[in-house]
């Protein structure tokens, strides 16, 4: 998974999102980045908030250990998750995607 790798403190996300979807949900990778809906708007830091909550979720983390590092005001970003390593991050999003028809 190209949109995951290992950084200072922690592992670095490479994130694409889409604010004021109909629910939040992972996309898989879009363009070297990790495609994630989110419904909540792109006003006053909801869509961020949004962003954190669905990946402390998503990985089992606390909020604190989850830090927008890169393009808080756009869609593209880069988060890191600190503690974390690119594989454990790769192999959680490996879960979540629904096996192939």
């Amino acid at each position: 998974m190209s949109f995951v790798k290992d950084g200072p403190g922690g592992a670095l996300l490479e994130v694409l999102v889409v604010p004021r979807a109909s629910r939040t949900e992972a996309k898989g990778e879009h363009g070297g980045r990790l495609k994630i809906a989110l419904a909540a708007p792109p006003v006053d830091g909801a869509a961020n908030a949004a962003l954190v909550r669905f990946l402390s979720e998503a990985l089992s983390v606390r909020g604190s250990e989850v830090e927008i590092v890169r393009g808080a005001r756009g869609r593209r970003k880069t988060v890191r998750l600190a503690g974390q390593s690119a594989l454990e991050v790769a192999r959680a999003f490996a879960a979540l995607d629904p096996p192939a028809p």
